[in-house]
């Protein structure tokens, strides 16, 4: 079995692995890294062509955003994944081609893809030629999944993005029975010092962040994912206004925001039990809560921007590479009062990272702009940091090898470290192959 790493070798973004049996191709995801420019995948459209399936594991577009291309490229095979991933990816990358329309993409490749899904169950093993696929529950967002996959002699297992914890939708990622001869992990917060703090801990200090904004007069602007981050933080918000811990004030949502949250709603029964009963045995639906005000016009943005009353904005983007967030931040950074909140990870050379590294001028549409609204970050994070990716390769059985990847160079090599005395443990480079 060898492995191909066309992405995410020594970084965070365009997750694209190629798992060649001599027999069968697949490839672990197909992803794109945003930043200042787009970046895609290091893999030949003629290699490309000879795949014989995609094994898609979430949605988020560092992982899906390369699918149109390979389309375009000529592949016709099917696109493996869980029904909430495969809806949640149809709208992302909607988007996706509508804002940036990439000049490598054509309709009919868009048109191929739709076609081309294939909705699996989790835990439900299938075949792809010699192999033998399996999606397991990876706790990161709705439908996302861990692969583990055989081809009778040896059993590889791929993280995608995993969460071991419960959040306040999803259970953590279901780590038991587990086995394999190969690992391939994430590293996003695989360095020494990523430990987080506890969920319950980090929310209640944003909250009073939040407040004290809210009391002085200002506006809160959380830029976030679209799916996944998003929907715990309005799930978070949601439960301490009611409880009377967070101050009444109108919790606006804008960009694909909303349409993720229907899908999710739709998606209830892949939720925690707790969530599903909540909706099941009362008449509170918080997908529809009151306190969410859904932004679908740019009246009500510049009502919100121009208004003295205090708001909190929950929109995209998570790392402030596009979307409303934009407007809002030409608006409002220049008012010390505001403050924006950053709950999600801030990939090296996107403006979030600027902003959470401290830069005080930033560039917006073509302008400049000073920023003296405070910038907060809180890892409401849904990725596994440092322990808990130990963890998870401790609850592997039979693991000799463990690949990383999906992290900054140093978050890898510090992973690497930690893992060295019990596995063989590889940080791949861009491009390169291995065997597993």
């Amino acid at each position: 079995m060898e492995l191909s790493f066309f992405g995410a070798a020594g970084e965070v973004g365009r997750s694209c692995i190629m798992v060649d049996t001599g027999k069968t191709r697949v490839l672990l995801d197909s992803g794109v890294k945003l930043g200042k420019t787009v970046e895609y995948p290091v893999i030949d459209d003629s290699e490309l062509r000879s795949i014989d399936a995609i094994l898609l594991s979430h949605a988020h577009l560092d992982h899906s955003g390369y699918l149109p291309h390979i389309y375009t490229a000529g592949y016709q095979g099917e696109v493996y994944t869980t029904k909430p991933t495969m809806e949640l990816t149809k709208v992302l990358l909607s988007d996706y081609m509508r804002i940036s329309r990439p000049d490598n993409v054509t309709r009919e490749g868009m048109s191929t893809l739709d076609r081309h899904f294939k909705m699996m169950d989790f835990k439900r093993e299938f075949s792809v030629g010699d192999l033998r696929v399996k999606f397991i529950p990876a706790g990161h967002i709705l439908g996302s999944a861990m692969i583990s996959i055989s081809d009778g002699s040896r059993r590889l297992l791929y993280t995608g993005d995993v969460n071991v914890k419960r959040t306040k939708l999803l259970e953590g990622a279901d780590l038991k029975g587990m086995d394999g001869d190969v690992l391939i992990t994430e590293s996003t917060y695989g360095g020494a010092d990523d430990v987080f703090k506890s969920e319950k801990e980090t929310a209640q200090a944003m909250l009073k962040s939040m407040n004290d904004t809210v009391s002085n007069g200002g506006k809160v602007i959380v830029p976030s994912f679209a799916v996944g981050r998003a929907q715990e933080v309005l799930m978070l918000l949601d439960d301490y206004i009611n409880s009377g811990v967070m101050q009444k004030v109108p919790v606006y949502v804008d960009g694909m925001i909303n349409k993720a949250m229907r899908i999710y709603r739709h998606n209830v029964i892949y939720c925690r039990k707790e969530l599903q009963m909540k909706i099941l045995m009362s008449d509170y639906d918080p997908f529809k809560s009151p306190n969410f005000v859904p932004v679908t016009a740019m009246g009500t943005r510049k009502k919100i921007a121009g208004t003295d009353e205090s708001v909190i904005v929950i929109t995209t983007s998570g790392m402030l590479t596009g979307g409303p967030v934009m407007w809002y931040l030409k608006k409002m950074a220049g008012n010390p009062l505001n403050k924006m909140i950053l709950v999600g990870y801030q990939a090296s050379g996107t403006l979030g990272r600027a902003l959470q590294d401290g830069t005080k001028s930033i560039g917006v549409e073509g302008k400049r702009v000073d920023v003296e609204m405070g910038v907060e970050t809180f890892h409401l994070s849904a990725h596994a940091d440092r322990r808990q990716l130990e963890e998870l390769a401790g609850r592997v059985k039979g693991l000799r090898k463990v690949f990383i990847v999906h992290g900054e160079r140093e978050k890898g090599a510090a992973l690497r470290e930690t893992l060295a005395g019990k596995y063989d443990a590889v940080t791949p480079n861009l491009g390169e192959s291995l065997v597993a």
